[in-house]
């Protein structure tokens, strides 16, 4: 017989038996395909030493005016703004108290009780306390994290033993909550209770789950407006600094002053522009003008700058008659106070919200969009003079994600697709449904790659590049049937654009935490798959590398990795080996007629940009040849039914001429491996030398 040539199909396919999918590859982990040949992926390392608290599952990047790359980091625990390696926590505060004497302390233990009615915590929230007197031999000033006992009670932990059993004490101590935080993985509900009212049977729950925390975020100019899925609306001022909190939205008004006149004329002292119709009310923390009453909502007209004049809900100017001046700090109304996601239109500069509250109401309307005035995020109230306004969907039960394209926004709904696209006034911003009975599996399981938007829905892929279409997959069956769709909300997708590929990570049918990815080549219209665990993805043109978020169940921490980026797994900072392989489905020796016996091997592969270990090794991969007697779908990669034992060869050569070998069957599977540190290769199209060797 001739010279063999082993070469296959591009991409992994996995719908079909290993024989059926003959020419093709079947298995593999950390592979990447390039103008058709496999190759290892490139390796990763942590963008910085410092580590963040909680499971990151959104990531955000901009560059502020001054110059600096910010990357917005939103955990089940916190929210951060990363810069030159280091997290600035900017967690919105919830209620700040005072509080007399709250701390109790056991002698001996670093537990320490707190009271605090109605104190509104859930176990894991985080409080800070300043102004605290000593007690115990204790001072308890600074930041800890709770564990919830009872609506008016809960524990926290000190950094030392108290000398002393004592309290209540502490004197007079300032208590600022930060927001509640949110689960790191879906709960699953069961039984009574679980679920929405009236939902299954008479005197049964039905099944439910616990939405694990997901944050929204996107810059407003050098701004960030960001939200957790299903809290309210923040936003955090870059005209501060990396430290300063996110504040509510609606509580941007700033401080303004009252020049008594008729009518009266308002001055925002804390540079906020306000637009034609705005909605604001006014806090009672000080006594008000004769004329301004609080908790009163007033509209804005005549605007001149920082200053302008106010009308009431009659339309009538608003006069004050008391003498001299005062600061009072104005609250903006109908900003959104509850809702699911946020967009940002980048060319239009629009706020969006997406699943929020109506006008007056504190309930969630899970279909309903509303957005801001124009190039105003503080302006919520509809009014001839701005473009403020309003829209529901119908297709659905509720607003799952958005994905902003260059001419439309695409919103999905947990049963359609639509898009939102921007028309100007009266209608300013209007839906068109583009697609039906589709399902989207996540918040951040779709992205958008070269003008096309890829998604992972509940049992297949979608794309979108001016119609909805079906993505054909090689992987379907192996992926959906190896899904805990109990941790769905986990999945998320990211680009990596270097290499035309979209990345899906998920949670495998046995995991409660993510360990699988898939891969879809949209260039060459190819897939592959893998382990590994990230949380969540960023492939920014800031950015030198795409960037992943990693977490650590040991620590409860997270950090976050440069991708492709040397040769090796440098997670936690010290060098491991890529464990890389590829298999080929079973393929006939010669014509699968008669057993062949394949007594040489000339291999094909290059090792460019591959090192040498520190001890000097070259790098190096393993060629495994395995022998079939006959072919069948219980055939792994240890085969059933082998001829003879597999054979593998270590290849550290890129020019290895030939490899002698001994191996009988009809049908062979090929594989190639690696797994030491500072190994990078691609295979070509190696060569077997195959001799009749009779029938069986």
């Amino acid at each position: 017989m001739p010279l063999q040539k082993i070469l296959f199909k591009p991409g992994v396919n996995k719908e079909n038996t290993r024989y059926t999918t003959e020419g093709g590859w079947y298995e593999c982990d950390k592979v990447r395909f390039r103008q058709g040949n496999p190759e290892v992926i490139g390796g990763w390392n942590p963008l910085s030493t410092a580590t963040f608290l909680g499971v990151c599952r959104s990531l955000w990047n901009w560059v502020l005016l001054d110059g600096r790359n910010i990357i917005g980091v939103g955990t089940n625990l916190k929210f951060y703004l990363e810069n030159g390696g280091i997290y600035n926590d900017i967690t919105p505060i919830r209620d700040t108290v005072v509080l007399t004497n709250p701390f109790n302390t056991t002698i001996s233990s670093t537990t320490v009780l707190v009271t605090d009615a109605s104190h509104g915590c859930v176990t894991g929230d985080f409080v800070t306390f300043s102004g605290a007197s000593a007690v115990g031999g204790l001072t308890l000033n600074g930041e800890f994290q709770v564990t919830v006992l009872t609506i008016n009670t809960y524990n926290i932990t000190a950094t030392s033993q108290a000398t002393s059993t004592a309290g209540p004490g502490g004197g007079t101590v300032t208590a600022a909550y930060q927001i509640n935080v949110g689960p790191e993985v879906q709960v699953p509900l069961v039984g009574w209770g679980a679920g929405g009212w009236g939902l299954g049977t008479w005197g049964n729950g039905i099944g439910s789950t616990v939405a694990l925390r997901v944050w929204s975020q996107q810059n407003f100019g050098e701004d960030l407006v960001f939200n957790p899925r299903g809290g309210g609306l923040y936003y955090w001022d870059a005209g501060g600094n990396l430290t300063t909190r996110g504040v509510l939205l609606n509580s941007l008004g700033g401080n303004v002053t009252f020049t008594n006149a008729s009518p009266t004329v308002v001055t925002s002292t804390s540079n906020i522009l306000f637009t034609e119709g705005a909605a604001l009310q006014f806090a009672a923390t000080t006594s008000l003008p004769t004329g301004i009453a609080a908790a009163t909502t007033y509209y804005v007209f005549e605007v001149n700058g920082l200053t302008f004049k106010l009308l009431d809900s009659a339309g009538n100017a608003v006069n004050t008659a008391s003498t001299g001046t005062g600061v009072y700090v104005s609250l903006i109304v109908d900003v959104p106070t509850t809702l699911n996601s946020l967009a940002v239109s980048d060319t239009s500069r629009f706020v969006i919200t997406f699943g929020c509250n109506d006008y007056g109401s504190a309930t969630l309307d899970p279909m309903l969009i509303r957005w801001s005035a124009q190039d105003d995020p503080f302006n919520w109230t509809p009014d001839p003079t701005n473009q403020a306004g309003f829209i529901r969907i119908s297709h659905g039960s509720e607003i799952i994600t958005t994905v902003q394209t260059r001419q439309e926004i695409i919103v999905f709904t947990d049963s359609a697709v639509y898009s939102l696209q921007y028309l100007g006034p009266p209608y300013v911003w209007a839906p068109q449904l583009l697609g039906d009975n589709v399902s989207i599996m996540s918040t951040n399981a779709a992205v958008i790659a070269s003008g096309v938007v890829y998604w992972m829905g509940v049992d297949k892929f979608y794309s979108y590049d001016g119609r909805v279409q079906t993505l054909n997959c090689d992987l379907r069956r192996f992926v959906f049937s190896d899904l805990n769709q109990d941790q769905g909300l986990q999945v998320f997708a990211g680009t990596s654009e270097g290499f035309n590929e979209i990345w899906w990570f998920y949670c495998s049918a046995n995991s409660t935490v993510i360990d699988k990815y898939v891969i879809f080549n949209y260039v060459e219209k190819i897939w592959y798959y893998g382990t590994m665990s990230r949380t969540a993805w960023l492939d920014s043109g800031l950015q030198s590398y795409p960037i992943a978020a990693n977490y650590f169940t040991n620590t409860a921490t997270g950090n976050l990795i440069n991708h492709e980026t040397g040769l090796n797994d440098n997670t936690t900072g010290t060098a491991v080996a890529i464990d890389a392989y590829i298999s080929s489905s079973e393929f006939d020796i010669g014509d699968g007629h008669n057993f062949g016996f394949v007594w040489r091997v000339l291999p094909d592969l290059t090792f460019e940009n591959a090192e040498s270990t520190p001890a000097g090794a070259l790098p190096a991969v393993a060629m495994t040849l395995q022998g079939l007697a006959n072919s069948g779908s219980g055939v792994t990669s240890t085969a059933s039914q082998p001829v003879s034992k597999s054979n593998t060869y270590v290849i550290t050569e890129q020019f290895t001429g030939q490899i002698f070998t001994r191996m009988r069957g009809r049908q062979m599977i090929f594989k190639i491996s690696s797994n030491q540190i500072n190994t990078c290769w691609q295979l070509g199209a190696p060569r077997i030398d195959i001799r009749p060797d009779g029938r069986r």
